[in-house]
């Protein structure tokens, strides 16, 4: 089959590998761009380890909280100008108000009763589009709620106070002090926020992902030539590591990297002063897995000009 210049051009942006090695891969993958970027990555050539989705929408994330249930939402603009408007903000704050009176799904909130307009949470944000001048959206919510614990919020890159870029949940149960696991469960949120996880533990990763690095490896790894018990080997070390990169009790802590989160889990029950189990997490990044379509400014400008 033919493959455009466009899809190359896609796939080095993905990969950062080189022309002549997207066009192969594209080329004996039938131009599957998910099966080209698996096919660099078992040949060695990929300097990208996973698809990264273009973060392309502006708007802000916010969190509220009453100590045992928490919320993040996320609102959408159209350029960053419109998030440090004062009247957006107070929007967003709102709406993660408006959730924590929810189960915090994003059917729930969206059709929650907004503070003073007496509608919907979508129909005020509609009706802000024209007051702000921009094309709004509420795109998302969750909550986490325990019996007895906490649930930790955090936001990087924060604009105001709750609102920001990047939120994160994260549960505790225990029965210890509150105020003592609220800060441990602050440092495991920032933790979050900056590694990304997959998932809690290593029997909650997508089994797809996981036959799908699998894959990987075992290609990789039958180029040395080794025999299959030497390649099976090699392939549950790698899965191994893994785990270790993309499971967040499994992880190396970042505030103490000799640690593994539930290993700084377990020294931080001693100052909880009881046993402490971290549940669940929840992380938003502002406008991840959107795409917003590319312009030329300069073609713009000039357009405008003939008009």
């Amino acid at each position: 089959m033919s493959i455009s210049a466009s899809q190359v051009k896609e796939l080095r942006e993905i990969s950062g590998a080189g022309m002549m090695d997207c066009k192969t891969a594209l080329t004996e993958t039938n131009g599957d761009m998910e099966a080209a970027v698996d096919w660099l990555r078992a040949k060695g050539i990929s300097k990208a380890d996973k698809k990264a989705g273009r973060t392309a929408a502006e708007g802000l994330v916010g969190v509220a909280s009453n100590g045992k249930k928490a919320v993040v939402v996320e609102v959408n603009s159209e350029t960053d100008f419109v998030a440090r408007n004062d009247a957006f903000q107070d929007i967003v704050r709102n709406v993660a108000n408006v959730a924590l009176t929810t189960d915090g799904s994003t059917a729930a909130v969206a059709a929650a009763t907004y503070p003073s307009s007496g509608k919907s949470v979508v129909d005020t944000i509609k009706d802000a589009v024209g007051t702000i001048g921009e094309n709004l959206s509420f795109r998302r919510s969750a909550a986490l709620t325990v019996n007895e614990g906490v649930v930790a919020t955090y936001i990087h890159n924060a604009v105001s106070d709750g609102l920001g870029k990047l939120g994160v949940l994260v549960a505790i149960e225990t029965a210890g002090n509150a105020d003592v696991a609220q800060a441990f469960g602050r440092q495991v949120a920032m933790h979050v926020a900056a590694t990304n996880p997959l998932a809690l533990t290593s029997a909650e990763v997508d089994p797809a992902a996981v036959e799908r690095e699998k894959a990987i490896f075992s290609d990789s790894a039958r180029q040395s030539g080794k025999p299959e018990n030497i390649i099976e080997k090699m392939v549950e070390g790698r899965l191994r590591k893994f785990y270790e990169e993309v499971v967040l009790l499994s992880q190396a802590f970042v505030i103490n990297p000799d640690l593994t989160v539930e290993a700084a889990l377990k020294e931080a029950e001693k100052t909880i002063g009881a046993p402490a189990k971290i549940t669940a997490f929840v992380r938003f990044a502002l406008g991840e897995g959107i795409e917003k379509e590319e312009t030329d400014f300069a073609a713009e400008v000039a357009a405008a000009v003939k008009k």
